[in-house]
């Protein structure tokens, strides 16, 4: 089997990556060929899944803000993101039949807010423009010089020019297995250290297991774990904590779910804290659930609700563990206390005077503090199989940054996933995909 172009891969970058060279080459008259080899029975499945289903797509923000979300090597990728910004993205899906909405944060979604309608966009713009999809094809083994692939069912196929956007090891279950890494070792190529980012962290006592480091997401949770499963707080601080020191910080939304800390703010502080804790180093995160009130004014607004609780006639019969229940379902969602009280035991103290005489006291300052840095140490992340992004990859030295062509084997091209370029939350890493795969599959195009 043979075709001018072979792009390894049908995710974000490989789909855009088949249209940027078809394009080209229609521009051209050329009669050259573009294919695309697809692992699973169709592509585009980690796509289906992404922002819940919804496809956040993009974030349409311009360079100097976008660039603020990049984690990795942002300079490296700044042709990719010129020649395709979001704005021209959001116009291309629109033009191709395909309406789009900006919500909060600058966050760009189909208007259907499924996220089928992103891949039927991208493929049908494929096959419109004569780009051959064949999916069920796992390449099993790459040869350069020339270029001669081999899938798992023994087809062979020859190229003149190869694109890998085969993505990087999160959601395996999405085909994305690692390949291209091995692919681009065998080629002569460095891979920067590869690590889950974008995933939950695993507060201490959350799972029943004494692991430290990757925790799956289907271990068992502790009693602490089913209180806090399923709470979501919005408008909080979190700091990063590594071996004592800030390492970041980050307001707004946190969600505690089956595998641990996660929400938008949980995923943007994860990169650091899953390398850290690769390193072997101590981790905390320090949640402030009243960011926008001083220490000082919080301990002095406690001390007024519980005088005023105190004064209450229905308080009357009250005991002192019942009063302190009131009194933080006035400073906090009910459904958080039980994970509050069980994470900060000082909060009240028993007291015993004698061998049947005890009196409970509630710490008042203490809450206030608790309230303001409630810590969890940290001792693991979920890995790979819920990640949202794969840190690291191919390096960047080895890449040519205007055409993503390898600096060690020409005519071989990299994008998506498999670079070493990952991104905050918030539609950043899926722009990077589409960008990157643009800006290969028209370098390759452009090059036969």
């Amino acid at each position: 089997m043979k075709s001018d172009i072979i792009i390894i891969g049908g995710g974000a970058a490989g789909l855009m990556a088949a249209y940027g060279a078809a394009s080209v080459l229609v521009s051209a008259g050329s009669d050259a060929s573009v294919t695309l080899l697809e692992k699973m029975p169709r592509p585009g499945r980690k796509i289906m899944i992404t922002g819940k289903g919804r496809c956040n797509f993009t974030n349409v923000k311009d360079w100097n803000e976008f660039s603020q979300h990049i984690r990795s090597n942002a300079n490296f990728l700044k042709p990719a993101f010129f020649n395709l910004t979001p704005a021209k993205l959001v116009d291309w899906f629109e033009a191709s039949g395909m309406p789009a909405v900006i919500e909060r944060g600058d966050r760009a979604y189909p208007a259907s807010y499924h996220s089928t309608d992103v891949i039927d966009t991208l493929v049908r713009a494929c096959h419109g423009i004569g780009v051959k999809i064949q999916s069920d094809a796992e390449v099993a083994s790459v040869s350069t010089d020339p270029f001669i692939l081999t899938t798992t069912t023994g087809e062979t196929w020859t190229c003149q020019r190869l694109i890998i956007a085969s993505g990087g090891l999160s959601y395996p279950g999405t085909g994305s297995t690692g390949d291209g890494y091995r692919f681009a070792s065998a080629a002569g190529h460095s891979i920067t250290p590869l690590f889950p980012s974008l995933t939950a962290l695993v507060p201490r006592g959350y799972k029943m297991t004494d692991v430290r480091g990757h925790i799956d997401r289907s271990t068992p949770m502790t009693k602490l774990g089913e209180k806090m499963k399923g709470i979501q707080l919005k408008n909080v601080g979190m700091q990063l904590l590594i071996e004592g020191t800030q390492a970041g910080s980050e307001f707004g939304d946190i969600d505690f779910t089956d595998g641990g800390i996660e929400g938008p703010i949980g995923f943007q502080l994860s990169r650091k804290a899953v390398k850290a804790l690769i390193n072997g180093s101590r981790v905390k995160l320090v949640v402030d659930l009243k960011a926008g009130v001083p220490l000082t004014e919080l301990t002095a607004r406690v001390k007024e609700l519980w005088a005023e609780i105190d004064k209450d006639p229905r308080s009357r019969n009250l005991r002192e563990k019942e009063k302190c229940r009131i009194l933080l379902g006035k400073l906090m969602p009910w459904e958080l206390i039980p994970g509050f009280v069980a994470c900060n035991p000082g909060i009240m103290t028993l007291e015993r005077k004698g061998r049947t005489d005890t009196k409970l006291w509630v710490n008042l300052p203490t809450i206030a503090k608790c309230l303001k840095e409630w810590t969890f140490d940290i001792d693991g992340y979920v890995g790979y199989e819920r990640a949202v992004v794969t840190a690291g990859g191919v390096s960047n030295d080895d890449i040519i940054a205007k055409t993503l062509e390898s600096r060690k084997v020409p005519g071989m091209y990299f994008c998506g996933e498999v670079l070493d370029a990952d991104c905050d939350t918030g539609g950043y890493n899926l722009h990077i995909a589409f960008a990157t795969g643009l800006l290969a599959g028209q370098s390759a195009a452009k090059s036969l």
